[in-house]
């Protein structure tokens, strides 16, 4: 028996927005109504076009979330830029829920689990706004997401005891053209004695707090503290990546981590090594595979190394990470419009299959 198509608007266009924005118009699962941008030079630009693709879809971006909200869809995927403007997310986010209707997306991460992260307030507020509209709110991703939830707690699942688990970004960011996050967030390319913004003391632990909590709640443990460390490493000399140009001395590679701590011991580690060049700080772990990798150690009875490596037929490791992202926010639209009103979390939600997406050799 067919079923009627969910109908969705795109909030956002930019590097993930036009990669969920290809899902929704290609999977039959959904019916795009609307799609909005902030950039000014996109608005009126076909649907089709935003995403990538050689189709007309007759739905062209508009200027505003008022515009979206008019239209009365049954959810709103958000991909617009949180880490930097987290306060405005939220209100977008809240806008939506009261009006009614489900959000699934990217940001605001403290919103993929707030308990213990986000200020009490703000949870208060997301929480009314989605009683008030009946709509729930399911922020994830790849990291913070998929490979620092779903993918440890499921090993976690098949052992006897767990004296730690540690789950890895590993990744030569050379490729990815995310110049915002790259050079303000990051810091890459400033001077080597700068804090860039992601390593002011707290926001490490706000950004990746979330997965440490989360993960903490899945294996049935209280996390005391989180205690975040980073270090980077200047460019030998001068040269050019996607998103711009680092200059010698200035910040080339990073390593960060996040430890959630019980009893004094790092129980829960998030950590991140991240170049933009292979050859750089050889001593930091490497994915086995090249490139890029999501990687979950669990020591205890059995231990595990699992290394996670994306791959795309459009584009490389950075590519394919921001391709997983996007299909696990898509993925999740007809759970979470199952799910009760309110903010809901990968322990909330039924073990995703991947229903809907088989389609099958191509011809």
């Amino acid at each position: 028996m067919a079923t009627t198509p969910t109908r969705v608007v795109q909030v956002a266009t930019g590097n993930a927005g036009k990669l969920t924005l290809r899902q929704l118009i290609a999977d039959e699962r959904f019916e795009l109504v609307g799609v909005s941008t902030s950039t000014a030079d996109r608005v009126g630009v076909d649907a089709g076009t935003l995403a990538g693709l050689d189709v007309t879809t007759g739905i062209t971006a508009v200027g505003s979330l008022d515009e979206l909200i008019a239209l009365r869809p049954d959810v709103a995927v958000y991909c617009a830029m949180g880490d930097t403007r987290p306060v405005e997310a939220t209100k977008d986010v809240c806008r939506l829920l009261e009006a009614g209707i489900d959000v699934v997306g990217s940001a605001p991460g403290t919103l993929q689990y707030p308990w213990g992260t986000a200020p009490d307030r703000v949870i208060e507020k997301v929480e009314a706004a989605a009683q008030a509209g009946g709509a729930s709110l399911y922020i994830t991703g790849v990291d913070p997401g998929f490979a620092s939830d779903l993918l440890p707690l499921a090993l976690a699942s098949t052992c006897q005891r767990i004296e730690q688990v540690r789950c890895y970004e590993l990744a030569d960011y050379a490729t990815y053209d995310g110049a915002e996050v790259m050079f303000d967030l990051m810091g890459f390319g400033k001077p080597i004695d700068t804090v860039p913004m992601l390593f002011l003391p707290g926001v490490l632990a706000l950004a990746w707090g979330t997965a440490i909590r989360m993960m903490a709640a899945g294996l049935g443990i209280e996390v005391d503290e989180i205690v975040e460390h980073w270090e980077v490493e200047p460019a030998p000399e001068s040269y050019d990546i996607a998103a711009g140009r680092i200059e010698q001395g200035t910040i080339a590679a990073m390593k960060f981590s996040i430890s959630g701590m019980v009893d004094g011991h790092p129980a829960i580690v998030v950590e991140h090594v991240t170049r933009t060049r292979e050859d750089l700080r050889p001593d930091w772990a490497h994915p086995a595979a090249g490139g890029g990798a999501y990687r979950v150690e669990i020591v205890g009875e059995p231990s595990y190394t699992v290394d996670v490596v994306p791959s795309s037929e459009h584009g490389d490791h950075n590519h394919a990470a921001i391709v997983a992202a996007c299909g696990r926010i898509v993925n999740a639209i007809p759970d979470v419009l199952a799910a009760p009103p309110g903010i809901r979390t990968t322990l909330d939600l039924p073990l995703p299959t991947g229903r809907g997406t088989y389609v099958g050799p191509r011809t």
